[in-house]
Formats: structure tokens, C-alpha cells, sequence
């Protein structure tokens, strides 16, 4: 169980609600046509059910997982009804997330201060903006925030994690491009030791993940940070852009072998229609999923809550009374 306690209001219920719409149509969509005129689940409609899963990019591994449950969910039951589909599939889908989903809070007090957050993960998927949107949700909930501008390998990086602070009103710590990043993430670490700081987020390069040099440089930066806190960072977390469906997957794959990632960060969902990503993710790497992104607003970084996603994901069908 994690330290952390879910608070899920309306509010992010309807930004989850339009951040899933996309996929949420063309999943629900493909399982009306599959159970049209079907009084029973039947192999048929299993196989479009399939086609439904794989074609919202919850993949390949983790569809066989859930039609294999629900075909053996038929056999227990004998005679489903095709009206029971959709219930029967937002248990198994939950079910399946059951060990990769965690709680959370940002106002829920840490087990320790200063709390360090390194966030990893390659350029363009929104890992600035996901900082600059952390920063602001652990601000709101009254925690003071230093940011660490520790990807010195591209000036607009700085930048506009520079922007992202002073638009949040917190402070950051940076120093000239080409900087060793480890100096920075140390520099960092120190002044939120003296300040008094609760929450620190370290910025890194998001190079290319295939490299050697990614994994001496987060090794590095662990260990010159570890002179400081010899257990941070408490979190390591990658940042994934959902919209780019199963190479999310395949980074991911490349940077939990490059370090020990804690947690992860779906960003960039309501542009596409391949938010079943997240199932596929949670379920192969089984590291909790803490957040998702939803929108471009400062609010519309949530908090994952696996029973709230699957419900989203089929509240479509609600509204349309089928």
C-alpha cells in the first residue's frame, strides 16, 4: 500500500472523461458491431473483441491475458449474454490492473523531506510540461517546490522549465548549457537541504534511450545526489507520450533497463485514440502508473486511479443508454 491516498472529484472526472473520449469511441464502437445481433458471447465475438483491444493499443500480450479470462469466465458461466460483455470486460481490465495501479495524493504528508523526484524519459513527450504540472498540483496542496534544471544538453529545456517555474511561483536551480548535469542535480539537492524545500523535481536529458551514455548519466546523478540523501532519488519517474502508442511501450522498455524506475507517467491521452496503451503498459511492466496527462492545461495532469480509468473508458456507453 502506498503512503499515498486517491482524492478524485468531479473535476477530474470529466477532464478523465474528455482526456479518454477519443479512445473510448473507437473501443466502444468496435464492440457494438461485434455483439450486434449476437444474443451470446461466442468465439466471433471474441475475436472482435480482440481486434477492439489490439486497435486501441492495449497490445498484443496483455489482450491475450484479458480474453483469456473472460473465455474462461464463459465456460464457468455456460450461457453470456452479449449484454453482459461490457461489465464482464471492466472487471477483468480492473482486475488485470489490480497489482500495477497505486493511490496517491499530493497533499498527504511524505515520509520524508526533502522528497526527490528524478523524471526521465526521451524528448517531446511532455516531460518539462509533466514537471511544470507536478510542481503546481504539490504547490496547491501547500508544499514548497524546488525544480532542478539538470538537462543542460539543450538550452530550450532550461528554459522552459524556467518558464514553467516562474509561471507556477516556484524556484529553480540552472546553470549554463553543456553543465556536467550531475553538478546541477548536487546543486540542487543542497539548496532544498538548506531552504527547507519538501519537493524536488530534477529535470534530465531525454536523449536518445538506446544510448550507454543515459545509463552513466542517471547513475551518475543518483550517486553525487546519494552524497547528500543517501536514499533519494525517493522516485524515479518516466515520462511517456500515450499518443505515440506501442514505442511508449519500447521506451519504456529501454529505460527501466537503464535504471530503476518507480513510477510512470502517461502523458499526451486526449489527442489520440490509443489510451489502452496504459493497460499495456501497467500490466507488462508492472510499475504503478501515478499519473496521466489529459490536456494541456496546469490541471489536467491527474492522478492515475485504475477503477476511475476503466470507468471512463466505457462511460460512453452509459450516456448512450446501450
Amino acid at each position: 500500500m502506498s503512503f499515498f491516498s486517491n482524492i478524485f472529484g468531479k473535476k477530474e472526472k470529466e477532464s478523465l472523461n474528455q482526456g479518454l473520449e477519443k479512445t473510448s469511441e473507437g473501443f466502444l464502437s468496435k464492440i457494438k458491431k461485434a455483439i450486434a445481433g449476437k444474443s451470446k458471447v461466442d468465439d466471433e465475438v471474441l475475436d472482435a473483441l480482440e481486434e477492439a483491444l489490439v486497435s486501441a493499443d492495449v497490445g498484443i500480450d496483455t489482450t491475450v491475458k484479458i480474453i483469456e479470462r473472460i473465455e474462461k469466465r464463459v465456460s464457468q458461466d455456460k450461457y453470456l449474454g452479449s449484454g453482459e460483455l461490457n461489465k464482464l470486460l471492466q472487471e477483468e481490465i480492473e482486475s488485470l490492473l489490480e497489482n500495477t495501479a497505486t493511490s496517491y495524493s499530493f497533499s498527504t504528508e511524505l515520509p520524508q523531506k526533502p522528497y526527490v523526484i528524478l523524471v526521465v524519459g526521451v524528448n517531446g513527450v511532455g516531460k518539462t510540461t509533466t514537471i511544470g504540472k507536478l510542481a503546481h498540483n504539490f504547490k496547491n496542496a501547500g508544499k514548497s517546490v524546488l525544480l532542478g534544471a539538470a538537462d543542460t544538453f539543450r538550452a530550450a529545456a532550461v528554459d522552459q522549465l524556467t518558464i514553467w517555474s516562474e509561471r507556477v511561483g516556484v524556484s529553480i536551480v540552472k546553470q549554463n548549457m553543456g553543465s556536467d548535469p550531475a553538478a546541477v542535480a548536487f546543486d540542487t539537492v543542497q539548496s532544498a537541504i538548506s531552504r527547507g524545500s519538501e519537493i524536488v523535481l530534477i529535470d534530465t536529458a531525454g536523449r536518445l534511450h538506446n544510448k550507454a551514455h543515459l545509463m552513466d548519466e542517471l547513475g551518475k546523478i543518483k550517486r553525487v545526489i546519494q552524497k547528500l540523501i543517501p536514499d533519494a532519488p525517493h522516485e524515479v519517474l518516466l515520462v511517456l507520450d500515450g499518443s505515440t502508442g506501442q514505442n511508449a511501450l519500447e521506451q519504456a522498455k529501454h529505460f527501466t533497463a537503464a535504471t530503476n524506475v518507480t513510477a510512470l507517467a502517461i502523458t499526451k491521452l486526449d489527442g489520440s485514440a490509443k489510451g489502452g496503451i496504459v493497460l499495456a503498459i501497467a500490466d507488462q511492466f508492472k510499475i504503478p502508473v501515478k499519473f496521466i496527462g489529459v490536456g494541456e492545461k496546469m490541471e489536467d495532469l491527474l492522478i492515475f486511479d485504475k477503477h476511475e480509468f476503466v470507468d471512463s473508458l466505457f462511460s460512453l456507453e452509459r450516456k448512450s443508454g446501450a
